[in-house]
């Protein structure tokens, strides 16, 4: 069925073409158009983006660009090709016709006299630096928004053909830097890291004398080539002949190298599996630490429960599911093993039976998947690496955001409840939560915000994400209608008893309006402010809702984040540091207010702020109600009117304000 879609696509468009051909200098305009309108659909695969390609000498000759603002090729600017693509067709289809014309061009398929190849070249390059969201497939809230999933794909398989044909050469600075901020946040899914780093060994030519190129090549060896001796197998099979035939000094020459890169950039090798599975086997107890790179708490409890350890390894461990050993490397350092609920939960999941639609969306999320791996195992290597890196948990591209919370939260307070969790959906294909004494059952509810599934997560997220969206969308429908923003009763009934009662939001239901915003913000730094708290930590993830504002300040939409802590960094500067679902490190929220995920004290996984500035994002929280009034007059007004500056200066212009007082 799909074919025959296809191929009437490339017949109407050959059809579109013939009557460009045949047309007159005064219907040539008319017959360009509906060739473009025909675009979006053949661009729907990479299939039809290479055919595309394989037209532009004949669309060029036929004029298909003439009359348009892409007429003239030596005059187009690289920076505007982000915005025409966002703005959907007609604008974005010429945008694709026109980025694969510039690509002809450079590859001296078609011969322009007002630029040359070289030229050509260097545009794309800027080109691919300035839209690296839609090269690496991690877009931001804005573009989201902005973006149907059907344009998105369009724009996706455009940048992928680009980057096939491209030289990457003059964009390596670039390429480091996005590499380094993803591995930084240590993602559960690494999907893209390694698809960057596969992409840079297979197209760049690497100098070791350049530092960049030193920090790239960090990141291949991270992946292909973790240990001296690797270096000289080109595969796992190879390399495991030469561990049998290796001694213990040299074992752990390797343990003690691959460790080291693993902790190094969060990435695993395949190599590396195959390590930890011959110590195993083999009973180099004594090693098997240093293969895992532990630090002195987690060697302790890796020899507590070095049998247990064992039995994991032997079961889920394999080249095809090799990072899963970063996560089990995280967890012994945070003393999972030694809650006996954890161990309890880990026994009996490998004894449960799929559901088969369960298995099969397992199956979807795996990019390359091995014969000899179960997707049971998939799963199962999936839950060690969310309950040791909760702060990796990412949405995708899906509105997911608070089930990605949710699944962080209960990784880092309550990982034996997620643990049984995975259980009952990975076996019913359901869930069930209690909302003010009513039950809810996921499999008896219609949509949530979910419609069509990225399944581009980890396994465990496949799993609980399509249930719990629908469930928390339940509860915001029952919650709806009453006076105050829903997620005050929504949040603690989802995430648990660790949400604070008291709940802040900016917004007034009954007035549809931004009321006493001076109000929410006192209370806001009475709360979590170590200045004016009490000097008071937090202790749980507090569920924060935010506005996502454009790179000019401009309200985008509703975001959920989780603030996690708040403190000076080493600059002596107090910021904000909070899980944010979608993973992503290059946003720009307008007002010079660009959250960082390196650089400022961050862990691995948390993006930060300056607090003013994440305070004027914020529009709801939850909060301690008996201690934060007692702090209230403790915050200075100049910070009040900072922080409502550059709220009433962005995603503020959006609404109306009221100053009347609240009874908080």
């Amino acid at each position: 069925m799909i074919e025959s879609l296809t191929e009437r696509a490339f017949d109407h468009f050959e059809e579109a073409i013939d009557a460009l051909r045949e047309a007159t200098s005064l219907t040539k305009p008319e017959k360009a158009n509906k060739l473009v309108s025909q675009i979006d659909q053949i661009a729907q695969s990479e299939e039809g983006i290479a055919y595309l390609y394989n037209k532009i000498p004949e669309l060029f000759k036929l004029g298909v660009f003439e009359n348009t603002a892409w007429q003239e090729s030596d005059r187009l600017v690289p920076q505007l090709v982000n915005g025409t693509l966002k703005a959907g067709p007609p604008h974005s289809s010429f945008e694709v016709l026109s980025e694969l014309r510039m690509l002809a061009i450079a590859l001296k398929t078609i011969n322009v006299k007002t630029i040359s190849a070289v030229e050509a070249s260097a545009y794309l390059e800027e080109v691919l630096v300035h839209n690296l969201e839609f090269v690496f497939e991690t877009l931001s809230e804005e573009t989201r928004s902005a973006m149907h999933d059907l344009e998105q794909k369009k724009v996706f398989n455009l940048f992928r053909f680009l980057l096939s044909n491209s030289d990457l050469q003059g964009i390596k600075e670039k390429l480091a830097e996005e590499i380094t901020l993803i591995c930084e946040q240590r993602p559960v899914v690494t999907r893209k890291a390694r698809e960057i780093i596969a992409l840079i060994r297979e197209k760049v030519t690497l100098d070791n004398s350049n530092t960049t190129d030193q920090k790239l090549r960090s990141f291949i060896e991270a992946v292909y080539e973790p240990s001296l001796a690797t270096r000289d197998f080109q595969n796992v099979a190879t390399y495991h002949t030469y561990l049998q035939q290796a001694d213990s000094s040299q074992l752990t020459s390797e343990a003690e190298q691959i460790g080291l890169s693993m902790k190094r950039t969060g990435l695993v090798s395949n190599f590396h599996a195959s390590l930890l599975n011959y110590l195993s086997e083999h009973n180099h107890n004594d090693i098997i630490p240093l293969a895992l790179g532990l630090n002195d708490t987690g060697v302790a409890e890796c020899n507590k429960h070095i049998k247990e350890i064992k039995k994991l390894i032997n079961y889920i461990v394999h080249p095809d599911n090799a990072q899963c050993v970063y996560g089990l490397s995280r967890m012994l350092e945070k003393g999972l093993f030694s809650r006996q609920a954890v161990r309890a939960g880990l026994d009996n999941i490998k004894r449960i039976r799929l559901h088969s639609e369960v298995e099969r969306n397992i199956v979807k999320s795996i990019a390359q998947r091995s014969d000899e791996l179960s997707a049971l195992q998939y799963l199962i290597g999936a839950l060690i690496r969310i309950l040791g890196q909760p702060l990796g948990i990412g949405q995708g591209n899906n509105p997911t955001c608070q089930s990605a919370r949710g699944i962080s939260m209960w990784s880092q307070h309550a990982p034996a409840k997620l643990i049984n969790m995975v259980i009952t959906a990975a076996t019913l294909n359901n869930l069930s939560f209690r909302f003010e004494g009513k039950e809810i059952e996921a499999d008896k509810l219609g949509h949530g915000l979910v419609k069509q599934m990225d399944f581009s997560l980890d396994a465990v997220s496949v799993v609980l994400v399509p249930l719990l969206d629908k469930i928390y969308n339940e509860m915001m429908k029952l919650a709806a209608g009453r006076t105050d923003d829903p997620h005050k009763w929504v949040n603690p009934a989802m995430y648990g008893q660790w949400i604070q009662i008291g709940f802040a939001s900016v917004y007034n239901y009954a007035l549809n309006a931004i009321q006493d915003y001076d109000g929410f913000i006192k209370i806001l730094y009475a709360a979590c402010h170590p200045d004016y708290n009490g000097h008071h930590r937090l202790v749980y993830p507090n569920p924060v809702g935010i506005f996502i504002t454009s790179s000019r300040g401009d309200m985008v939409g509703f975001h959920a984040i989780s603030l996690l802590r708040v403190r000076k960094d080493d600059a002596g500067q107090m910021r904000a540091y909070f899980l944010n679902p979608n993973n992503e490190g290059r946003q720009d929220w307008g007002q010079g207010i660009k959250p960082a995920v390196m650089g400022h004290g961050e862990k691995h996984g948390e993006s930060s702020l300056p607090f003013d500035q994440f305070a004027s994002r914020i529009y709801a929280f939850h909060y301690n109600t008996l201690e934060a009034k007692d702090h209230l007059n403790e915050v200075p007004k100049s910070t009040v009117a900072k922080v409502k500056k550059m709220a009433k200066e962005s995603w503020g212009r959006s609404y109306a304000w009221n100053e009347i007082p609240r009874a908080w």
